[in-house]
């Protein structure tokens, strides 16, 4: 298994009206193909600020971001984005809101409409192609918004806070769901979120980010003995708790 993505000394700093703010500092790891990822970190400490760097969004203050290893520049077909609302539009039917990202990427060919309609049916969604959002569950949403994220084959899907919008029961479901799709699809994903239970539930390595600047403050890989891991079973393993204890303590959620 070899490194996909290659973050080294990313730096951010931005303008504020109370001067300049050092939002990152020297942020180094890499993520290796098909891994699930998920970074944790204090409020503020720069996580979606790390993920937009990553998507090649907001261009970093120093440092680089290798895909394969060439260097990001812009904004890259090779990421997916998935973020915390689905942004599904009301107006358009699901089989449509799927059809997006191939819209404005102007690759809306026979074989891609053929292939989110054969997703749409493998996830269990290809009897609500012809619904309207507004007909579907937050858990349904979610389903279609990744749907619509992978149908545009990216290399690398990052999920900024995917599931925070959800109730807990949803979520839990959601996080089994996502999870399972990511994995058919063989996709490396990076989840930034601020729920311990579910970096350590879904993910083969929890990156720890530190307070403002945010700087790599521990890395930990996630070994669980459960049979046929799933986020939902992962909860149930004896490893579980003391994962959270030791990430809990590295948060200085006291603090």
């Amino acid at each position: 298994m070899y490194d996909v993505l290659e973050i080294h000394n990313i730096g951010m700093k931005y303008q504020s009206l109370d001067g300049e703010i050092n939002a990152l500092e020297d942020i180094n790891f890499s993520v290796r193909d098909g891994e699930f990822l998920s970074i944790v970190g204090p409020s503020g400490c720069g996580k979606s600020t790390l993920l937009s760097i990553i998507s090649g969004l907001l261009p970093a203050t120093k440092g680089r971001v290798l895909l394969n290893g060439e260097k990001i520049n812009g904004a890259s077909r090779k990421i997916g984005y998935m973020l915390q609302k689905d942004h599904l539009f009301d107006w358009r039917t699901i089989y449509k809101n799927v059809l997006l990202g191939l819209e404005i990427q102007k690759n809306v060919s026979p074989k891609a409409k053929d292939h989110a309609l054969a997703m749409l049916k493998t996830y269990g969604l290809d009897e609500f192609r012809n619904a309207y959002p507004s007909q579907l569950s937050g858990g349904m949403r979610q389903r279609v918004a990744l749907i619509r994220t992978l149908v545009t084959d990216p290399r690398i899907l990052l999920l900024d806070e995917a599931f925070s919008a959800l109730d807990y029961q949803t979520r839990l479901a959601v996080n089994d769901d996502i999870y399972a799709i990511i994995k058919k699809e063989n996709k490396t994903a990076i989840l930034v979120t601020h729920d311990i239970s579910e970096s350590i539930a879904m993910s083969d390595r929890v990156v720890v980010l530190s307070k403002r600047p945010g700087t790599v403050k521990n890395t930990y890989q996630i070994r669980l003995s459960c049979d046929h891991r799933t986020p939902l079973s992962s909860r149930e393993a004896p490893e579980f708790r003391h994962y959270f204890q030791d990430i809990w303590k590295e948060l200085d959620v006291h603090v």
